[in-house]
């Protein structure tokens, strides 16, 4: 059999010729509360940019600054020739902003994910993970050559029955989203962390879309329940809130000791650019000037729900910037994401494996630069288009 007789894509190349293929539409602006896209002005609700920070004149100058300075990359991994100075500033304001011992950035938050869970779980430890993890979580967990086990998303009766699985004398590492991003709802991690002690295991949170989102002043999802001293690792990403690219680690000075001199995303890939490193420390300084931007992102987020509730869209109820509208079924969601999309407000259509079977959403998310004139006029569009015949 031909090795290349996967790459066919008949499905996909069958929705391009149906005018529904919803992905790889070319940006020819910035990344803002509108922009345009293909030749159109859109309203973008399928940002991570939840502060909206990839266009303040502040960070933007913080990058030029650093491209300047320092040239356009480092041309080496952390681990040789490529640590800055402003690598290590990044990674110490970081931890005290976490209130952790020790951070350290990857250049990605994919990279952090398959780094840190490949280098702390060995090919006798156990691994569990909610069934709605993010795939970089997944791929972390098979490069580790550990044993993952997956819980029923949220069901900690279900995660119990999986640490008993765990025989006494092996690691175990509980990992789950902060803020699950498909759904925008919050683990319960007062759960998890009560069970992760009856058991004897350890826990990790990715918060890839927790920071700047929710917790005290942005901290994410441990300090939202105000549980900072009970979770052993956090990982986040630079590329949501804090508008760069990268990812980091925030743990203990012994874990995080570890990592750096283990890991082998991090030790055999190039360090964060400058301009990104630049961009994602003014993004942090910012956010720690202004915590009022939450509470903005937050009343946005709420705004957003409202509208739908008062228009007769269902959506799932959460508490953060991500707004999921039921559509089920996959036909209906990509014609759906297409009329919204041809109406002026960009949306990410969620398909399996991202969701089950009968379950596909419209994902929409927020920032705390929206206006509610722009709310309004988005949540209108999706109204009158959700009830359309496609």
């Amino acid at each position: 059999m031909d090795i290349f007789a996967k790459c066919e894509m008949k499905q996909a190349r069958d929705l391009i010729d149906q005018g529904i293929y919803p992905y790889f539409h070319a940006l020819e602006s910035r990344q803002d509360v509108e922009v345009i896209m293909e030749g159109k002005r859109r309203i973008m609700l399928g940002s991570n940019n939840y502060l909206g920070l990839t266009t303040h004149p502040e960070i933007v100058e913080a990058g030029i600054k650093a491209f300047e300075q320092y040239g356009s990359g480092c041309s080496g991994s952390r681990f040789l020739n490529g640590t800055l100075e402003m690598h290590l500033e990044l990674e110490a304001e970081l931890a005290k902003f976490l209130r952790k011992e020790m951070v350290i950035t990857f250049s990605t938050g994919f990279q952090s994910n398959l780094g840190i869970i490949s280098t702390i779980v060995g090919p006798h430890d156990y691994v569990i993970c909610d069934r709605e993890n993010h795939a970089s979580i997944y791929d972390g967990c098979k490069l580790s050559y550990g044993k993952m086990l997956r819980y029923r998303h949220a069901d900690m009766e279900d995660l119990e029955r999986q640490l008993q699985k765990v025989p006494e004398n092996r690691g175990c590492l509980i990992v789950t989203d902060g803020v699950f991003s498909m759904g925008g709802d919050i683990a319960k991690l007062p759960e998890i962390v009560r069970l992760a002690k009856q058991y004897g295991a350890r826990v990790m949170v990715d918060d890839a879309h927790g920071l700047g989102v929710i917790g005290e002043g942005g901290r994410g999802t441990a300090s939202y329940f105000g549980l900072e001293d009970e979770v052993d690792i956090y990982m986040g990403t630079f590329s949501k809130s804090l508008a760069s690219l990268g990812g980091y680690c925030a743990t203990s000075e012994r874990i995080g000791f570890y990592i750096k001199h283990t890991s082998r995303p991090f030790i055999f890939s190039a360090s964060m650019t400058p301009a990104s490193c630049a961009t994602a420390l003014a993004a942090l300084r910012h956010l720690e000037a202004h915590p009022e931007i939450v509470d903005r992102l937050r009343e946005n987020s709420s705004y957003a729900r409202e509208c739908f509730h008062r228009k007769g869209v269902r959506i799932i109820e959460a508490e953060t910037p991500i707004v999921p509208i039921y559509t089920y079924d996959v036909l209906n969601t990509l014609e759906k994401a297409r009329l919204a999309y041809d109406a002026g407000v960009y949306v990410n259509p969620v398909l399996p494996p991202a969701c089950a079977e009968g379950e596909c959403l419209l994902r929409t998310s927020y920032m705390a630069t929206h206006t509610k004139p722009l709310i309004d006029e988005a949540t209108d569009i999706l109204a009158k288009v959700l009830k359309e015949d496609a």
